[in-house]
């Protein structure tokens, strides 16, 4: 029997949550490497309260990944909407709980891909602490994901000229050693400079996917992000992407089905867009196929933090990628 082919996803949110969703139904062998910057919702209010390191989107990737009765997936996902838990998410903090007893994160995601049975590895790309950090074009620098992630309403931002983490910290082993044996490497989808951006500044992260025969895909975000890539094309997308991997891209994935007007108009009142798709003639291939999910997605009244109305549908987002392979 042949060995199975390997895909690592890397990113974190609700964008590897899709991707590991629609993968997982085919027989290769997963690894999700989760970003550890994020210091925003219930997961901020535990990493500050706790001093634990954030669990939010190695919670999402093990539900993503799970096999196991619906009520343990819905038990990681449900959100308290009232008392002094308000706004927080039981699997945050079961995790976090976990990480205590334990006294180590490596150990409490063990715990917990065996009681979700998650079908592939859940990988934390640090165990170290830092927090993520971009100076802007007019030299402002911002500190913390959640800041950069959620800017104030009327804060009109210059661009991002670069991330960088704080204090400078390095990779899981675990991490480098999947993408040395990945076959394919998904980056994304997921907010460009929260999701994705801050696994690829952790060191040995970037060197490691550089050096990898895998092939390296990148999903195209369906939106633009206010206060992170406003007015951003694809092809912005891409540049300051592979600033950060050094060219390593091989293939770019976009979707190019149009959202219903009604999701455009509420994106609107968030100076948010549709990524306008101007790649050609680049020096990687370019695949365009119809990737959206036609569902709306509706959110707890307890989570207070922002999130995408549309997203990649699962199923067609994973055929596309496994025939990459």
């Amino acid at each position: 029997m042949p060995e199975q082919k390997r895909i690592v996803v890397m990113g974190g949110g609700t964008g590897t949550f899709v991707a590991l969703t629609g993968l997982k139904n085919y027989p290769v062998h997963l690894s999700a490497i989760i970003t550890m910057m994020d210091s925003g919702g219930s997961t901020g209010r535990l990493r500050d309260q706790l001093g634990v390191l954030p669990p939010g989107d190695l919670r999402q990737a093990l539900v993503a990944l799970s096999a196991s009765d619906k009520l343990w997936r819905d038990l990681f996902l449900y959100r308290f909407e009232n008392g002094d838990l308000k706004g927080h998410n039981f699997g945050n903090i079961f995790i976090s709980a976990l990480e205590k007893v334990t006294g180590s994160l490596d150990e409490a995601v063990d715990v917990a891909t065996t009681i979700l049975d998650a079908q592939g590895d859940v990988i934390p790309v640090t165990f170290e602490k830092a927090d993520l950090c971009v100076e802007l074009k007019n030299g402002v620098v911002i500190e913390g994901e959640t800041h950069i992630d959620e800017p104030e309403e009327q804060d009109e931002r210059p661009s991002i000229k670069r991330a960088f983490l704080k204090p400078k910290i390095h990779a899981n082993r675990d991490a480098r050693t999947a993408i040395e044996k990945a076959d394919l490497i998904v980056i994304g989808p997921g907010d460009l400079y929260t999701s994705i951006i801050p696994n690829l500044l952790v060191e040995g992260v970037a060197d490691a996917i550089q050096q990898s025969k895998a092939k390296k895909v990148f999903v195209m975000n369906l939106m633009t992000k206010y206060g992170q890539t406003t007015d951003y094309t694809a092809k912005d997308h891409v540049a300051d992407l592979q600033t950060y991997i050094d060219g390593a891209l091989d293939v770019v994935l976009v979707n190019n089905k149009q959202p219903d007007p009604k999701a455009l108009s509420w994106y609107e009142q968030s100076q948010e867009e549709v990524v306008k798709d101007d790649l050609n003639g680049q020096e990687f291939k370019t695949v365009r196929a119809s990737l959206l999910d036609s569902v709306f997605i509706q959110k707890s009244s307890a989570d207070t933090l922002k999130r995408s109305l549309i997203r990649h549908d699962p199923k067609k987002l994973a055929k596309v990628l496994i025939a990459l392979l």
